[in-house]
This record gives structure tokens, sequence and C-alpha cells, in this order.
């Protein structure tokens, strides 16, 4: 939490709005922890008690958790009944990954462009963290951390957007992204050609960011999603006739023709 001082006659709604309007913007994540409140009292200049009830207010509102002796963190907002039935849905008919993938291609292209043309320089400086660290994992044959870092650049695009209906939305869906992105990857990594495709479209939806060229980053997310797909279908293609081809041998002992 950064440096800021609230006025000392500002009551504990005046703590609330301050800390939820940190957690709508997403400077505070589900799941971080908060300060003391011996340390949010220093640090928003008023009394610990104003601190305990603007926290109780948070808590009240379904923003903000908190145990006795572990402080506050900030609640995760509804996201296990949101991503909780679409994962369940994603693993019993893994036909429909290709909605999903659908879903995504149409926030993240969008969101690239929007990230290419209000990213910070705090947002650009994750980018390129993260395109560094695929670029080293790639190299070093590290499937999960490409994997990772790979998540963590969609994530950071989300972010650089500045949209906060987007951003609490993919940020609710962080663990389905997560658990896709392993999934296709350990599916289609093995395959040399498309994991350098892969890394070859992320370096570019990042270079398209960096160099604030929204029409680029754009079309460089809509194309690695595109492919993405493709390749999806093409993998479903072939498990389906090596299942079909499978059954078959089976049958031979089954049949009486």
């Amino acid at each position: 939490m950064s440096e800021f001082s609230i006025k000392p006659e500002r009551t504990a709604e005046s703590v609330a709005r301050h800390i939820e309007a940190l957690i709508l913007e997403g400077s505070l994540r589900p799941g971080e922890a908060l300060l003391s409140e011996r340390d949010l009292a220093l640090r928003l200049n008023v009394s610990r008690p104003t601190v305990r009830d603007g926290l109780k207010l948070l808590e009240e509102r379904g923003l903000l958790t908190g145990e006795r002796g572990k402080g506050a963190r900030v609640a995760q907002m509804g996201q296990q009944a949101l991503t909780d039935p679409l994962l369940a849905l994603l693993a019993d008919k893994p036909e429909l990954t290709d909605h999903y993938l659908e879903f995504r291609d149409v926030v993240e292209s969008r969101a690239a462009a929007l990230a290419a043309e209000r990213g910070t320089e705090i947002d650009m400086q994750a980018i390129r963290d993260c395109r560094t660290r695929i670029e080293k994992a790639h190299e070093a044959g590290l499937a999960e951390d490409e994997a990772a870092a790979d998540a963590d650049l969609h994530i950071a695009i989300y972010e650089a957007s500045h949209n906060l209906v987007l951003l609490q939305i993919m940020r609710a869906l962080a663990s389905g992204l997560r658990s896709d992105i392993a999934r296709n990857r350990s599916r289609i990594f093995a395959v040399r050609e498309i994991r350098e495709t892969l890394r070859d479209q992320h370096l570019s939806i990042a270079q398209a960011i960096l160099d604030r060229d929204p029409v680029a980053a754009e079309s460089a997310s809509h194309a690695h999603l595109s492919f993405v797909r493709q390749s999806e279908r093409e993998l479903r293609e072939m498990e389906r006739q090596t299942d079909l081809s499978l059954r078959r041998q089976e049958s031979g002992g089954i049949g009486q023709g």
C-alpha cells in the first residue's frame, strides 16, 4: 500500500472508502493481507479505533475477511461461485474449451489494445518482467515456469488495461486461466513447433504493448488465441481418432463376427 495520509478528523467511513478504492482499482489483490491496525493507523494518520471500525465496515460489505490474531485480508468476492461451475463444466465437457478460448479471444484482444493505450510505466515494467521470465524459462526448457510466466503476462495485461470491471472479472477467472494454460501446455508443449510459436506469439503481444501500438497488440493477441483454439481442435480430433482405433481393437475380443 503506498504512502497516504487521511486527515485526522475523517471517520471510519473515510478509511473504508480509501481501502475500498484500492481494492476496486486492483492495487490490493484478492487474498492479499493488509497491514496491521497499528501500521494502518500510522500510514493513514488516524487512530487505531478508527481503522478498526473502517475494517469492520469493509468486512460487513464482503470486501475483507478477518480472523482473530491474523489480521484482515482482501476477500475473494465470490470468485469461487463464479469459477467453480465453469471449471467443473470444462472438466466434464472438454469440447467447451473452444467456447472458453473464444471468450478469452474477445476479451483479451481488446484488453491488449487498452493496455497499449493506457498502461503506466509500472504496468509496462511488469510486462517486461513477464517477457523476460518467458524467454528464460523457454530457453531452459522449464515448462511449468514458462506456463506460470505466461499466465502472469495475461494478468499483467488485464491490469494494464485499467478497466476495473474487466480486471475484477478476469482476476476471478485467474485460477481457471492458470489451469487452462497449464493443461494446454501439458498437451502441446511436446510439439516443438507449437512451443516455439507460442513463445514468439507472447513476445509479439508484449512488444506491441510496450511499443504502445494498440492495433498491433490487439492483432497479436487475436492471432495467439486463434492459434491456440485451432491447436486444441486438432489435438481433440487426434485424441478422438486414437480412442476410436483403440475401441475397434478392443471390440475384436468381444464381438461375434
